[in-house]
């Protein structure tokens, strides 16, 4: 049994033949036995369920309306669900006995309120966070995407959308949006960054902004537009300013690959191939060798601790902007990796982000 690339799909066979159906995208098989398979799988790609296969037919055993995982192993299943309208629920189930998990962890201050919207003409997922607080001026659109392969921001499960309505709330319009190369949506999706992470994914973040600001009007100010991103969103986001200066207008750049050569082998060669046999994938996606006729303000943030994305990474973008006269801020942070898990970092960091966003839009 195997999950594999099928027709248009990932798809769940058994012997090379398809047990799910075709329009399914499979995530995971959670548990497998003599009666029956376990799996999550998506055909809304903001959602994933958990399915069953008894040989015969597949039955939807959740409730197609959020965000499903699980756990599983001989004798006990925890099951945990979230969407929009409620937040995360567990339940452990053990044969015939089925019992609530009780939830410790601190009530959220906010909650998001999220638009779901298709756009762009790939019909990319979207969603639009507003401030809860209701106001009468434009306000500036801040992009939170993460827009790179595995991983998805676009889902219907409320605790996705937490930092970004606290953003909203600070002053903005937040729109966040799962390009091509994001999972869930089919083989051909993520196929379309092959040979270039750049300018699918950019293109697809800059028609998600125009359909926005056609949809929400004198809502919206899309003379002050800024983009914030970690990790594969800290390169969109510093791509964004520096190839589309007319559009984007500040970036919040954490953590960024600035040059491909310098990632992981396996993740990139799969989307760049080789770099001795493909040198031009390479050259068209590096942020060190673009020169924007209109420069604009870039705040660089990295873990010296990183050993996922090092830390050369935005040392090395900080050396070409100061190279080519382009103004910029750069935050290092000691004892930090490539994540900022530490609670004090993490909320002073999203505060000094909200700053800079709001000197410079």
């Amino acid at each position: 049994m195997t999950i594999q690339e099928h027709e248009q799909n990932r798809s769940l066979l058994f012997n090379g033949r398809p047990l799910s159906p075709p329009d399914q995208w499979v995530r995971s098989v959670i548990a497998a036995d003599e009666t029956r398979i376990l799996y999550t799988a998506s055909v809304d790609p903001t959602v994933v369920d958990l399915w069953s296969h008894n040989g015969e037919s597949t039955k939807c055993l959740t409730n197609a309306s959020g965000v499903t995982q699980v756990q599983s192993s001989s004798s006990v299943t925890v099951l945990e669900q979230s969407s929009i309208e409620r937040p995360a629920e567990a339940t452990v189930s053990k044969g015939q006995t089925v019992s609530t998990v009780k939830d410790f962890s601190a009530t959220p201050l906010v909650t998001p309120q999220v638009r779901f919207h298709l756009t762009g003409n790939l019909d990319a997922h979207s969603a639009v966070l507003f401030p809860t607080t209701a106001t009468e001026e434009p306000l500036p659109i801040v992009l939170d995407p993460y827009g790179g392969p595995h991983a998805q921001r676009v889902m219907k499960s409320r605790n996705a959308f937490l930092a970004s309505q606290w953003l909203a709330d600070q002053g903005f319009c937040v729109l966040v949006t799962d390009g091509p190369g994001t999972p869930g949506r089919g083989n051909g999706w993520e196929r379309m960054v092959r040979g270039d992470l750049a300018e699918p994914v950019l293109q697809t973040q800059v028609d998600a902004l125009r359909d926005i600001g056609k949809t929400y009007g004198d809502r919206v100010d899309l003379s002050r537009v800024g983009i914030r991103g970690w990790s594969f969103g800290g390169y969109l986001a510093a791509l964004a300013v520096l190839r589309r200066p007319d559009v984007f207008h500040a970036a919040v750049v954490g953590a960024p690959v600035t040059d491909w050569h310098l990632y992981d082998t396996h993740y990139t060669e799969r989307y760049l191939g080789h770099p001795e046999q493909e040198p031009a994938n390479y050259e068209r996606t590096s942020l060190l060798t673009i020169r924007p006729e209109v420069q604009r303000p870039l705040m660089l943030i990295h873990g010296l601790a990183d050993d996922n994305v090092v830390a050369a990474h935005t040392l090395q973008l900080s050396s070409a902007l100061l190279e080519a006269g382009h103004p910029h801020e750069v935050l290092p942070l000691s004892n930090t990796t490539h994540m900022t898990p530490q609670e004090e970092v993490a909320e002073n960091l999203l505060l000094l982000q909200v700053d800079f966003l709001k000197r410079h839009l």
